[in-house]
């Protein structure tokens, strides 16, 4: 029997998944990689002046790496990379199905996540993993189109968070946000025209798991996904134009969240 035109299709993004590479670059990010485990790395690509630097790393990979010209260092990387004389070819990581990463059950303490909806700039994404993996946050979770995937660019902006703090693409958002829901998770959407701050709503939680939902700079919080959140929280500020960022606002509201739960 035939196969349907969409299990065909299915199946064929499942194999180019599985086939993609991702190159990492500079000296905290490869070092990093290459000293998790749960990596898989194919080619490493160091100047003598990083191989010596990152020794005890490359000792510990069980890689042997390609040692290359500096002025011609030949990883596929954008021109404007700084790779510090450090390049990795890697597969994406996979930390496995959201439900086992953001169970309460798995934790002593109610748990935290974050939530990005269409946080395209790899920067930003970035530094909101180091974030959450300072005050603790289960999972960084964004919709699998339309956000930062993980690139070298990423990466580097992560100073080696990628490897420690789960980053989980999902299909889609609004679904992700029910199933946490129905785990006993309450979302705070983050809005500056929000009618309650950021306190007044982790207070309301009274120690459930948390999410922080946050949007792209700009644009915000889609509708849709306003709608999903259990409520639209502000960050007060003291100034009548004060505004952060999208990684700013990130690290206040884990800060404020992981203080309180």
């Amino acid at each position: 029997m035939k196969k349907p035109a969409w299990v065909i299709e299915k199946e064929r993004a499942r194999r180019d998944e599985a086939a993609q590479t991702v190159w990492l670059f500079g000296l905290h990010a490869v070092g990093d990689a290459l000293r998790n485990p749960a990596r898989k790395r194919l080619r490493l690509i160091l100047t003598k002046n990083a191989a010596d630097r990152l020794e005890a790393a490359v000792a510990a990979s069980g890689m042997e790496p390609e040692i290359a010209d500096a002025r011609r260092f030949p990883a596929p990387l954008a021109p404007d990379s700084v790779h510090q004389g450090a390049a990795l070819e890697v597969r994406p990581l996979d930390w496995g199905p959201m439900q086992a990463l953001c169970a309460p059950e798995a934790a002593a303490t109610a748990p935290l996540v974050v939530l990005l909806d269409r946080v395209s700039d790899p920067h930003n994404v970035g530094a909101i993993l180091r974030s959450a993996e300072v005050f603790g946050a289960r999972a960084v979770i964004a919709p699998a189109r339309h956000s930062a995937p993980e690139t070298g660019a990423l990466a580097k902006a992560a100073s080696g968070a990628l490897e420690r703090q789960p980053y989980l693409r999902v299909t889609n958002l609004s679904d992700a946000m029910r199933r946490l829901q129905e785990m006993g998770y309450m979302l705070l959407g983050l809005d500056g025209a929000a009618g309650h701050s950021l306190a007044e709503g982790i207070a309301g939680a009274k120690g459930a798991p948390l999410g922080l939902v946050l949007g792209a700079e700009g644009p915000g919080l889609r509708e849709k996904t306003r709608a999903s959140c259990d409520q639209l929280v502000r960050i007060p500020a003291a100034g009548e134009f004060g505004s952060l960022n999208v990684s700013n606002a990130a690290a206040v509201a884990l800060y404020a969240a992981a203080n309180t739960t």
